[in-house]
């Protein structure tokens, strides 16, 4: 079954006053908002913004101001998140389709001249559009993210999130959220988190995000993911890899990633302080301003 959030879920969101728009992929409608000039294909600058699990393009709501002064800014929200449509059935939720999606997204809006900016699932899934429609794409910025082929080896603490979300019988994604932050949130900022969640049948996506991880080259999604790695490592368009200091999830992954992609070491080497692992909620005003750096220096 698919479902859709009603729209009055939103009417209490704070500071996200863009109107939603849904390109049709396959048998689901992919919200996204956007701000900026281009929204007629011709942008100087396109900047892609993908969040991760389990959050919306809520999450991107500091830095779409200063991004917009820049370019064309688009930011979806992957399917069974936001606005976006969802399966009930969780095991519609794979790695096949979630890459499908996106992709189908990004061709049906023609985007181009892309600065890829994404966290969490956002990098896991388009990294490898990028990596495999470099045409569409003029640069990278990486943050909190990778792209696990199953031959990494997952922390305790991640197994002991994934399993939690896939099997607690209260799934609070608010709290998940602020849990995530280095910040304190307000009230009105996790009931957002909230909004696209009115019951556990909307919940689907969030339950499975950590499951469809890779654990080994053989699972669904690995070889994908293992081509992906290969082609990172032959990038040769800038690349701006930007982690928080205070991420314990993903933090011991910049490095390894920065030094893989070639064009990354040309680029300042930054870590985001006083931020953990949804970073654009930390330091979201911070954030842009280095990517709006980063883009006029190359």
């Amino acid at each position: 079954m698919v479902l859709s959030v009603p729209e009055a879920r939103f009417e209490d969101v704070p500071n996200f006053d863009y109107e939603p728009q849904y390109v049709d992929v396959g048998d689901l409608r992919m919200a996204y908002v956007e701000a900026g000039d281009g929204s007629d294909g011709n942008a100087e600058e396109t900047f892609l913004c993908l969040h991760g699990e389990p959050t919306w393009s809520f999450l991107y709501r500091k830095m779409m101001p200063t991004l917009a002064e820049r370019g064309r800014v688009v930011v979806p929200d992957l399917i069974g998140c936001g606005r976006s449509d969802r399966y009930e059935d969780r095991d519609e939720y794979t790695v096949e389709m979630h890459y499908s999606a996106l992709k189908t997204f990004v061709e049906t809006l023609e985007l181009t001249n892309i600065t890829l900016v994404c966290q969490d699932w956002g990098g896991v899934l388009g990294l490898p559009l990028a990596t495999h429609e470099p045409d569409r794409f003029a640069r990278l910025v990486p943050m909190n993210t990778g792209v696990p082929d199953g031959t990494q080896e997952m922390s305790d603490r991640w197994k002991e999130f994934s399993e939690m979300v896939a099997t607690t019988d209260h799934l609070d994604i608010g709290r998940l959220v602020e849990g995530g932050c280095y910040r304190d949130l307000s009230d009105d900022v996790v009931d957002a988190y909230r909004a696209p969640f009115p019951d556990d049948r909307y919940k689907a996506a969030a339950r499975t995000f950590p499951g469809l991880v890779p654990q080994s080259p053989d699972d669904p999604g690995a070889e994908l993911f293992a081509e992906t790695q290969d082609r990172l490592g032959e990038w040769e368009k800038p690349a701006f890899v930007l982690f928080a200091s205070d991420d314990p999830i993903t933090s011991h992954d910049r490095d390894p990633l920065r030094h893989h992609i070639p064009t990354a070491t040309e680029q300042p080497d930054v870590w985001i302080d006083d931020a953990a692992h949804f970073l654009q909620e930390d330091a979201g005003e911070e954030i842009a301003d280095h990517i709006v750096a980063f883009v006029d220096r190359t």
